[in-house]
């Protein structure tokens, strides 16, 4: 669990590419996420191009820290590929930023998790920066690097929160 319990959102990165063997581990690690119905409905755009990386930050206040990242994977979400018009879409491409998160961290590379949907606005940012088509849903926003910094454990581990066989 060293990867879970080590993970921080990170927004700060060296100047350092990231190599394409940990891009490709991070992508496979991403493809072996749960998916309901096994629709496998996601799809993962690459960016290392600075002036798209730029394009990306203006998404939205938050997410300024992604043109400084080497790198960015921005899941995405093939409509054509879903089960009509349920949401269960939206948990196959959590569970695949999860997976991203966790496997970016077993590289030594820190990330943090942009939403883009369900924010009109952030879609829109997204899609014509990167001319995606109408049924192609970008999900969310992962800068990727090397950390300028590790930051501390925290435990967030809460009994309080914790409920057993009833509330």
């Amino acid at each position: 669990m060293n990867e879970i319990m080590n993970r921080r959102s990170t927004r700060k990165f060296l100047d350092k590419a990231v190599e394409p063997e940990k891009v490709e581990r991070i992508l496979r690690a991403a493809m072996q996420s749960p998916t309901g119905r096994n629709a496998q409905d996601w799809e993962f755009l690459v960016v290392t191009d600075a002036e798209k990386r730029v394009a990306a930050s203006q998404a939205s206040p938050y997410s300024v820290c992604a043109k400084n990242a080497p790198m960015l994977i921005i899941p995405l979400a093939n409509m054509e590929r879903t089960q009509g018009d349920d949401l269960l879409w939206t948990c196959d491409l959590g569970a695949a930023t999860q997976t991203i998160l966790i496997q970016t961290e077993a590289e030594g590379l820190g990330a943090t998790w942009l939403a883009c949907w369900p924010y009109a606005d952030r879609m829109a940012c997204i899609r014509t920066a990167f001319d995606l088509p109408e049924h192609i849903i970008p999900y969310a926003i992962i800068p990727i690097g090397y950390k300028e910094r590790i930051k501390p454990f925290e435990d967030r581990y809460d009994p309080e929160k914790v409920h057993w066989e009833r509330y």
